[in-house]
């Protein structure tokens, strides 16, 4: 793990206002040392000091996270949610190496009113509260544009992103995802694991694709510069939506489903679509999802199985990380909130032993120190490498958010 950033004073959220009297106060996970640092790599001091540079001199992007401490008790995680202030890992995230962090805040958790979830006033609230945070620190930035980002790497900063993994709360109201966009909003995806407004979610039985709603649903993300996500999106509604985009889309965190059969992870034929049409897939790192035979005790090795497959089936210039990592019990969350991110269906029948946390890939503090610290032992260049941790990433961005 990197020494903290320069850059970061040691603020915490929200230490404006008075914890406990302004807003409910919550024992919160340690953001540093909740698990026992990951030992399976042996980098000697060349190659440390390698990871070093390249995660200082390189714009790493991870293309999916959920960067917030949650209650050391998890099972308190729903009153947590409920009372609408997610506190930013500031501490976490100044040894985490990242540039930029596309963050998708609480999505489906989103309880403020409602125990369903992916409800519009909720994810206005959850939104604002975060930005509202954020606007008190120097650390961490919104991140709205290119210059921004750059700006971020330029100065030892990191560039939050805010993204939603579905388009759910817009219902039938094309115009919000122009009032998403107002708000900051720069990625989206189509569909969790209920379809919707805009097509088929993973769990479905049968896949209807995209919707004529989502067909203009995708050309308004086009025409604001949104990037578009189908990692929970059933395969025909994620076909159809490369198809219709005329932008490049990212695969935010997801695997393949060559290496793991469980319907969370992307065809081939969805991959190579995304390939093809310039996108990229950001290699998903959440409890149970990207296990493989080789590797089926979840864990870096077992992810970065992944990897190397989808590098091999489309480049390595279409393939990125989005872990999917959060400061807190990951696996506790999912079991507190198994319905509602509907986690039977995407593991379908498929058998695996149950661990406590994806041991090298735990947490957003570690998880790229650990990626470029396989990458340097496993003999990729720093071209390659520049590549994976953002540079494809960021080619992408461009070109969507250009106007």
């Amino acid at each position: 793990m990197l020494e903290p950033a320069k850059r970061y004073d040691g603020y915490r959220s929200y230490s404006y206002l008075r914890e406990g009297v302004d807003y409910k106060a919550f024992d919160l996970a340690p953001e540093l040392g909740r698990v026992p640092a990951y030992q399976g790599l042996d980098l000697s001091d060349a190659q440390r000091e390698r990871v070093r540079r390249l995660l200082a001199d390189s714009i790493v992007v991870s293309t999916h996270e959920h960067p917030t401490a949650f209650p050391d008790d998890i099972t308190e995680t729903i009153d947590y949610n409920r009372h609408g202030r997610h506190r930013t890992g500031y501490e976490g995230l100044a040894r985490s190496g990242l540039t930029a962090v596309i963050d998708n805040f609480m999505d489906g958790t989103a309880c403020v009113t409602s125990h369903a979830g992916w409800k519009w006033t909720d994810i206005i609230a959850d939104l604002g509260m975060r930005f509202s945070d954020l606007a008190h620190q120097d650390y961490v930035i919104k991140a709205e544009t290119l210059a921004d980002i750059r700006t971020a790497h330029e100065t030892g900063r990191i560039a939050l992103i805010a993204g939603l993994e579905a388009s759910t709360p817009i219902e039938n109201e094309l115009d919000r995802i122009d009032i998403l966009y107002g708000f900051g909003v720069r990625q989206l995806g189509i569909a969790y694991s209920e379809a919707n407004t805009l097509g088929s979610g993973l769990k479905e039985r049968r896949d209807g694709g995209l919707t004529a709603f989502g067909r203009k649903a995708v050309e308004r993300m086009n025409k604001l510069g949104i990037v578009v996500d189908v990692s929970h999106s059933g395969d025909i509604t994620s076909l159809e939506a490369i198809e219709h985009s005329t932008k490049p889309i990212i695969i935010t965190h997801a695997g393949a489903r060559a290496v793991w059969p469980t319907n969370r992870m992307k065809t081939d034929e969805v991959i190579r679509a995304c390939a093809e049409r310039g996108g990229v897939i950001g290699l998903e790192a959440a409890p149970h999802t990207t296990l493989s035979p080789q590797h089926p005790r979840h864990s870096l090795e077992s992810v970065m199985d992944h990897f190397v497959y989808c590098v091999d089936l489309v480049g390595i210039e279409h393939v990125g990380f989005g872990p999917d990592t959060l400061f807190g019990d990951h696996v506790g969350l999912h079991h507190l909130f198994s319905g509602h991110l509907s986690l039977g269906e995407a593991h379908g029948a498929v058998e695996y032993e149950e661990v406590e946390y994806v041991d090298g890939l735990e947490n957003p503090a570690e998880c790229f120190w650990n990626i470029v610290g396989w990458l340097v032992t496993h003999d990729y260049s720093d071209d390659e490498i520049r590549a994976v941790i953002g540079g494809n990433a960021m080619r992408v961005i461009e070109e969507v958010w250009e106007r």
